[in-house]
């Protein structure tokens, strides 16, 4: 299964909105003055993420943003292993079963390949962008915030 993106245009002269459904690596981007891109780059092949993320640049406008949401790994063992104890004990709180953790983690071995929380800040700086936050942290899931100039 590819990853797919589902964009809304919100036309500004009427009150209708055109949604699309594609495969994230074929959607055009332009003229953007923000792009939200949530649990998706995981889902790409570590290859193909540096060229997804300069192509949105490209397609942002000047003083335009990229919000950017990922599960990450942490290069701190000791921190990787708590968040992910963490993010487990609120999967359960939340009243889901050992049986259908272990399931959806059986689903995603070797299909979601995260990358170091790190390794995303650095690539979104290469890339050009001049302003790179973390806005959201929770467990082993991130949300930077990545403004072009």
């Amino acid at each position: 299964v590819e990853p797919f993106a589902c964009a809304a245009g919100i036309h500004a002269d009427r009150a209708d909105i055109d949604w699309r459904c594609e495969d994230i690596q074929q959607v055009s981007i332009e003229n953007a003055s923000i792009v939200v891109m949530n649990l998706t780059l995981q889902f790409l092949p570590p290859a193909a993420r540096r060229s997804m993320l300069e192509k949105i640049f490209q397609g942002l406008n000047s003083g335009g943003a990229l919000v950017l949401s990922e599960k990450v790994d942490y290069t701190d063992q000791n921190q990787h292993e708590q968040m992910r104890a963490l993010h487990l004990a609120f999967k359960k709180t939340m009243g889901y079963s050992d049986l259908e953790i272990s399931q959806k983690r059986t689903a995603l071995e070797n299909v979601m390949i995260p990358d170091k929380a790190e390794e995303h800040f650095e690539r979104l700086q290469q890339i050009g962008f001049a302003e790179v936050y973390e806005c959201f942290k929770c467990f082993n899931f991130i949300s930077y915030l990545a403004i072009k100039a």
